[in-house]
């Protein structure tokens, strides 16, 4: 079995296939899952979702550790260490700039499953459903001590109108609207390592898409599912199979820590 590993999963396209709301576990990867626990290694999921937003994902997929919000918090044995927020004045500027420009916004500046809009339109103009809108009349950023994500409704290119942007981490998932939010897994799996006084080189990560690029590097081990983006695997250490062809199964058996 060699050393312990600290072995961290991206969730979407990696541990879980189908598309969202109707994905799966197959069955390979719930038995490796199973043999890398039995074998003594430590085991987290790294995601871009918020602590709350992520939490019974957690759960329902059997683990206790996480990175989460996009590698700005992290949750050992289900208990919330910490989470980072964005650069709150950057936020206001962005939120600014959105307003000068009759751009819809949105803010989380709480640990939750919501968000907070100004007015019903954003809502519909997104008819988003990945998490629950409340409206708050009057919603002023400046009043708020923290802002966790920003999210920003128009159709793209409008987004280059926002100069601001160029400062803050964004990704766009759907045509309506996007993400303001932190992009840096390698730093809250750092974090999490450190925390256990870990090393650096025993560290194993998983990924198929963008958003994990910041935790493939050089410090570990990093493998690419068969179905991740090229630029993903180029930077690979391993490219493994498909997450539907027993991927972490097979990449598990191959390194022999299972």
């Amino acid at each position: 079995m060699g050393r312990r590993k600290f072995v961290f999963f991206d969730v979407d396209g990696t541990l879980a296939a189908g598309r969202p709301g109707q994905q799966y576990v197959p069955e390979s990867t719930k038995l490796a899952l199973k043999k890398l626990r039995e074998n003594g290694h430590f085991l987290a999921i790294a995601t871009g979702r918020s602590h709350a937003m992520a939490l019974q994902m957690m759960q329902d997929l059997g683990f206790h550790n996480m990175v989460h919000d996009g590698g700005n918090g992290i949750t050992i044995d289900d208990q919330l260490v910490f989470i980072e927020p964005l650069d709150r004045k950057k936020c206001i500027k962005l939120i600014n700039e959105c307003k000068e420009n009759g751009i819809l916004w949105g803010i989380s500046p709480y640990d939750t499953t919501y968000r907070l809009v100004p007015d019903e339109r954003f809502y519909e103009f997104t008819h988003d459903v990945y998490m629950d809108t409340k409206v708050k009349e009057g919603l002023d950023p400046e009043d708020y001590e923290n802002i966790y994500k920003v999210y920003i409704a128009c159709y793209s290119p409008k987004e280059e109108r926002l100069q601001t942007l160029n400062e803050l981490p964004w990704c766009r998932f759907h045509k309506e609207y996007l993400f303001v939010e932190p992009a840096n897994k390698e730093k809250g799996i750092k974090s999490m390592v450190d925390h256990l006084g870990g090393d650096y080189k025993d560290v194993v990560v998983f990924g198929d898409a963008k958003n994990d690029l910041s935790m493939f590097c050089d410090e570990w081990t990093s493998i690419a599912m068969g179905n991740a983006i090229d630029e993903l695997k180029q930077k690979a250490d391993y490219v493994t199979t498909d997450v539907t062809e027993d991927g972490i199964y097979h990449a598990c058996k191959h390194f022999e820590w299972i």
